[in-house]
């Protein structure tokens, strides 16, 4: 396990069914996946967040490109704030099937948004991201 793994499992605080709930119903979902030195949070990014079968997932609308994307799949850890709540958390990369619940998820909570159709595409689905 490298440094980087150490430090997540030590800091890592589990998010509840009830928190994630709380989250998903909220529209102020920051990211801060650690900087590259495993120590310092990156500047908080405000993205859509989704709830699927009780956990959460992002995506990043810049897709692999993103910044605080390749972040958090180089570090694999950093913090949330969101519905008056922050936690340290993990992220780990998604792929298979999942993305089709996850693209509902999208659909049903920004439904209205022109910037929808972005979101649920493959451009986005290839940096999608479970927060744990």
């Amino acid at each position: 396990m490298n440094n980087i793994q150490n430090k997540m499992e030590i800091n890592k605080q589990e998010i509840s069914k009830e928190e994630v709930a709380k989250i998903a119903a909220h529209d102020d979902f920051h990211i801060a996946p650690f900087r590259a030195d495993g120590k310092t949070y990156g500047t908080p990014t405000w993205i859509w967040v989704v709830s699927v079968d009780d956990q959460l997932f992002v995506r990043a609308y810049n897709s692999v490109n993103s910044r605080w994307y390749q972040s958090a799949m180089s570090q694999h850890a950093g913090k949330i704030e969101a519905a008056g709540l922050i936690k340290n958390v993990a992220f780990e990369p998604v792929i298979g099937e999942i993305n089709e619940k996850i693209d509902e998820a999208y659909k049903n909570k920004y439904g209205g948004s022109p910037y929808l159709n972005a979101m649920i595409s493959d451009r986005a689905k290839a940096a999608t991201v479970k927060v744990l």
